[in-house]
């Protein structure tokens, strides 16, 4: 996440003093767009349909360019692009998606915003519901009786306006939730005939200020904040692991400082950038859960993946929790929980529970802490000294074990991930960059100096995400003059081709590097433990996994849009050179570059 955005408000007051609607709107759908306006909307993202004809042409003609219309090619790219621009800046975009056909080709996006806690606006055309106006058959099988039922469970909230007064407070509604940590998307549908429909009698909008002001952020209760803290300041090796505070760029120093004040070792999680990867006291990737008398999970949500171990293959779990170690937790536990998706994952037993939003309670835990510790007694000042030297040789352990991992891959081709990861680092670290969402296995992780929260918004959920949250993150980042690096898998950027197209259209300053193992790898690797489980052939584990005969030329595919674009590469030796050429291009121009590098499977 960036400090703060070029073009961002106040968090809690979006519109400003000056906001004021344009001169006489006429149609139903000018008054929307003076409301999407004074919500403080820069973009909105969509794929056109006809049940949005009327937002549209307002969009266009009344508001002129006041909200720039981002055109993509599928609906689910659209919100994507939504997605990552919240992720990369914390202010919302919006997305309008044709009826309930387009909302349903969006599901997939809506669903990932919404696990991923990114606050994105979706609107919607419908109806119209006034039944005499609906066109024979189209209207009739594109409408759905309450619309919002297809991402209720999956959306912060929706609804669905009725008359024009009630818009503005409907969409300030909307767009409160949509910010209120923790955040989400959320879903409004807007009748086409309404859109349409002449304005007879004025719309207020003065009160539009007040309306979509954001409610103050959740505390702790001082109480139990307190005794989190000494908790935490009288465990002998204590341990942090955060996910999501890192959405509010404060927390990634804040986490600094209070690690470094207590003597606290730090398990990243990725889901945002926490915590700096080069730091000693950050010691991801050892087995120091396992030595911890104490941790901290900090705004997670899914407690069990960093503290279990799994063996995939009969779906084994055992904890890695020393016996007896204190479990102490901070964030937003329940508030938000869904009754539909089970992202929330296993419930695990804890000692202590502070419900808050971290971005307030973490700089107020700092100062529990640095009172507690002004205190300590010598002794007590060695032990935390001892257990910081001890988490500084695990740290040092743990990257002296990657640099050895990636040096007997070193001249592998075809070009194992390290290298991949390795070459482009010798470019991205001339320049002022941002990784945007996959990471090339970790491989990036464990190279790159992730020294600066804006480095990287958080990692990719899952293929089919990566491309498109990439586009919002190069447009959050546009005139910046960042190096927008997008590490891309060929399996995921089948999904969504045409968000290339996107990138060309509006000439974002995103440089591609193929993560291209022309397979779907992660599934293959799972066949091929089932078959060594079971007995059957490895060798047939390829079937309906590989992305080959034949391979997708991306360099080719890329051009066909607009990019610069180079490979596929092949030879380790020539990586860094095409990359910086690619770089230099998209620094010089402003526009997209690709280069396309065959890799190993991991």
């Amino acid at each position: 996440m960036t400090e703060k955005h070029p073009a961002s408000k106040d968090k809690h007051h979006p519109i400003g003093d000056n906001f004021a609607p344009y001169d006489e709107p006429q149609w139903g759908s000018d008054v929307m767009v003076d409301v999407l306006r004074g919500l403080g909307l820069r973009y909105v993202a969509l794929n056109p349909g006809s049940s949005f004809r009327g937002l549209h042409d307002s969009l266009v003609n009344y508001g002129g360019d006041a909200i720039t219309m981002i055109e993509c090619p599928h609906e689910k790219i659209a919100v994507a692009l939504a997605h990552g621009y919240a992720k990369a800046t914390g202010e919302p975009m919006a997305v309008i998606l044709h009826d309930l056909v387009g909302l349903l080709q969006g599901t997939m996006g809506v669903y990932y915003s919404y696990i991923d806690r990114s606050p994105v606006l979706v609107l919607g055309g419908s109806g119209p519901a006034e039944h005499d106006r609906r066109r024979p058959n189209i209207d009739w099988i594109h409408s759905a009786n309450v619309q919002g039922e297809a991402v209720r469970a999956y959306t912060k909230w929706d609804h669905e306006p009725r008359s024009l007064p009630s818009v503005q407070t409907v969409l300030a509604r909307a767009y409160r939730i949509a910010m209120e940590e923790p955040r989400g998307p959320v879903y409004i549908a807007l009748d086409a005939g309404l859109q349409e429909s002449p304005v007879t009698e004025p719309v207020p909008l003065e009160d539009l200020p007040r309306l979509a002001t954001v409610p103050s952020r959740l505390a702790p209760e001082p109480a139990a904040l307190r005794e989190l803290a000494e908790r935490l300041c009288a465990a002998q090796r204590p341990v942090i692991v955060p996910a999501y505070a890192g959405r509010d760029p404060q927390s990634f120093h804040t986490l600094v400082e209070l690690a470094e004040l207590v003597g606290i070792g730090v398990v990243e999680t990725h889901w945002r950038l926490n915590f700096p990867n080069r730091h000693p006291l950050n010691v991801t990737g050892s087995p120091v859960i396992e030595d911890a008398d104490c941790v901290l999970f900090v705004d997670v949500k899914d407690m069990g993946k960093p503290t279990q171990k799994l063996e995939s293959t009969t779906r084994s779990i055992t904890s890695r929790l020393a016996p007896g170690a204190t479990v102490l937790d901070i964030g937003f536990n329940d508030v938000g929980i869904s009754s539909w998706s089970e992202d929330y994952a296993e419930l695990l037993p804890t000692d202590l529970q502070v419900t808050a939003d971290t971005a307030v309670a973490l700089p107020l835990l700092l100062e529990e802490c640095r009172r507690i510790v002004a205190g300590d007694d010598p002794a007590r000042q060695a032990r935390r000294e001892e257990w910081k030297a001890d988490l500084a040789l695990r740290h040092d352990e743990v990257w002296a074990g990657w640099r050895k991992k990636a040096e007997e891959v070193h001249d592998s081709v075809p070009v194992s991930t390290a290298r991949l990861a390795a070459e482009v680092w010798e470019v991205v670290q001339e320049h002022d960059w941002v990784l945007t969402a996959g990471t090339a296995a970790e491989w990036a992780l464990r190279t790159w100096d992730f020294d600066a929260p804006h480095r990287h918004p958080g990692k990719q959920l899952g293929t089919a995400t990566q491309i498109g949250i990439s586009l919002g993150v190069a447009l959050a980042h546009k005139g910046t003059g960042r190096l927008v690096v997008d590490l891309q898998p060929d399996g995921d950027l089948m999904f969504d081709a045409g968000a290339l197209w996107v990138a060309s259209r509006y000439e974002l300053p995103l440089l591609v590097v193929m993560f291209n193992n022309r397979a779907y790898y992660n599934d293959w690797e799972h066949q091929e433990r089932l078959a060594r489980q079971r007995g059957t052939p490895v060798a047939r584990a390829h079937i309906g996994m590989a992305i080959d005969t034949p391979a997708p030329d991306f360099a080719a595919l890329a051009t066909s849009f607009g990019w610069w674009a180079e490979g596929p590469i092949e030879d380790p030796d020539d990586i860094q050179a095409a990359v910086r050429r690619a770089a230099e291009h998209v620094q010089r121009t402003g526009t997209p570059a690709l280069v396309d590098v065959v890799c190993q499977p991991k």
